[in-house]
């Protein structure tokens, strides 16, 4: 058959979202989608029937025109080789793949970096180092392209030749948040982006909890970065323990609502990680698997030299902030110092890169 006739069979199944366990039986009985498709009340249901677009559906014709394109543009399904392995493994694997950008990331070792949206300064500059670690290292760093610590830790991981894929809750037609609208742009150059949903699909909030079934099915483990208690994080942890990956959190500030849901989690059995290191021990990563496939060449960065304290002034409050946030107040009290004379230090301080405002109106060192 011809390609285009096979991708135009994937793409209907893909896009009339039928049970899994209806789509398996199908194609094992039809052994081709195509003759799925061709012959939809030999091999569906009625309701599966009723779910398949016609050929000249507009989800399928705005599909086939956004593969047509782009030459980085992708569709990657069941039967093809580079379809990653390890989703083949999860319940209800999506059938295809839309993909831009590297998609032979898609057979590295990974480990997933999630979190908070609402990440504190330093639980950024945490998933930051962790995954510019890991993909120093080869590993690849899977994660939502969300704000905050998916952000963070996508931003880490393009520094380095491991480098990044971003499973999203949209169509790769649009980027959301647009915030991440740049950052977008540099995965699609550098790294992979990935969705189970085809072109023209809108940020809606029941895809995000079924993308990050795939962050999870993507990597070999799960690093939790900050999160509280109700984060969609401890949703894609809880979904890494049930697929057999491993769950690592790292351990915050008794005093940081983002700390309670890695908290949870380690009291509930994940592994506590401080370092990169840590998570290539857990999963137990082997030279020989980290160098399974080829990387690019090292990207070498100038590291800026943090500006130098101005004052001991200075020096004295960035001491008492000590390592978890701490207000106004409490900075009042562990110094003695007047609140216009810590204001004031606080703003250049911040201007140098060395502390950061906090939700809540505190403060956090970040060196």
């Amino acid at each position: 058959m011809e390609a285009d006739a096979r991708a135009c069979a994937w793409l209907r199944l893909a896009v009339a979202a039928l049970p899994h366990a209806s789509l398996v039986a199908a194609l094992r009985a039809a052994q081709d989608p195509e003759a799925v498709v061709a012959a939809p009340h030999r091999y569906l249901s009625p309701d599966g029937c009723a779910r398949l677009p016609a050929a000249d559906d507009a989800r399928i014709v705005a599909s086939q025109a956004w593969l047509a394109a782009d030459p980085a543009h992708r569709l990657c399904t069941w039967d093809d080789d580079d379809y990653p392995r390890t989703l083949l493994n999860i319940a209800e694997a999506p059938p295809a793949l839309f993909l831009i950008g590297r998609a032979a990331l898609l057979a590295r070792p990974a480990v997933a970096i999630v979190g908070s949206r609402n990440a504190t300064p330093q639980g950024r500059d945490d998933a930051r180092a962790f995954a510019q670690a890991l993909a120093t290292a080869g590993v690849t760093v899977v994660s939502g392209l969300a704000t905050g610590i998916d952000a963070a830790a996508h931003e880490g991981a393009l520094e380095a030749p491991g480098s990044t894929i971003a499973v999203v809750g949209t169509g790769l037609d649009r980027v959301y948040p647009a915030a991440n609208r740049a950052l977008a742009h540099a995965i699609a150059a550098r790294g992979c982006l990935v969705s189970e949903f085809p072109p023209g699909t809108p940020p809606l909030p029941h895809n995000f909890p079924r993308r990050n079934r795939l962050i999870a099915g993507l990597a070999r483990g799960v690093v939790v970065v900050e999160a509280n208690l109700k984060s969609g994080s401890l949703i894609t942890a809880r979904l890494a323990g049930d697929q057999g990956r491993e769950v690592m959190a790292v351990p915050g500030s008794i005093h940081s609502p983002q700390s309670r849901g890695c908290h949870k989690l380690i009291r509930d059995g994940a592994k506590l990680v401080e370092t990169a290191q840590d998570v290539l021990s857990e999963l137990a990563l082997t030279p020989d698997e980290l160098a399974s496939a080829p990387l690019e060449p090292d990207r070498h960065h100038e590291d800026s030299a943090a500006p130098s304290l101005e004052s001991a002034t200075a020096e004295t409050i960035v001491s008492a902030l000590g390592h978890a946030p701490a207000d106004l107040d409490r900075l009042i009290a562990r110094t003695g110092l007047p609140a216009q004379v810590i204001a004031a230090e606080l703003a250049a301080l911040e201007i140098a890169g060395r502390v950061a405002a906090v939700p809540g109106g505190g403060w956090q060192r970040r060196t």
